[in-house]
């Protein structure tokens, strides 16, 4: 656990904004992103060049359900520039890079 835990640690998340979300078209999104054993799918909408909702389709998690609070911190901050959940590191990081992935796409 705690190699998994310095893996999670290590990953970058891109610094992605309003600025970015200004190139997107409205509409749905998902993204996907798996550090073994969690892994996580996303769903989320743009409208007007905001993040209006994210939606966790599947968060197989372990420990890490917790995490799942960090959608709204993006929601809010408009931008995945968010401290992670303290205890669910891992997790955290996994839906951060769910949501890149889908913005990215």
């Amino acid at each position: 656990m705690k190699n998994l835990v310095g893996k999670a640690k290590e990953l970058k998340i891109k610094k992605i904004d309003t600025s970015y979300f200004s190139h997107l078209d409205d509409g749905i999104y998902e993204g996907e992103y798996t550090i073994n054993p969690v892994s996580v799918k996303v769903s989320l909408e743009i409208k007007e060049s905001k993040i209006r909702n994210i939606k966790i389709i599947s968060h197989d998690k372990g420990l890490g359900g917790k995490a799942e609070k960090i959608t709204a911190d993006v929601i809010d901050a408009q931008s995945l520039d968010v401290d992670v959940v303290s205890g669910a590191t891992v997790s955290s990081k996994c839906i951060l890079k769910s949501i890149e992935n889908a913005l990215i796409k």
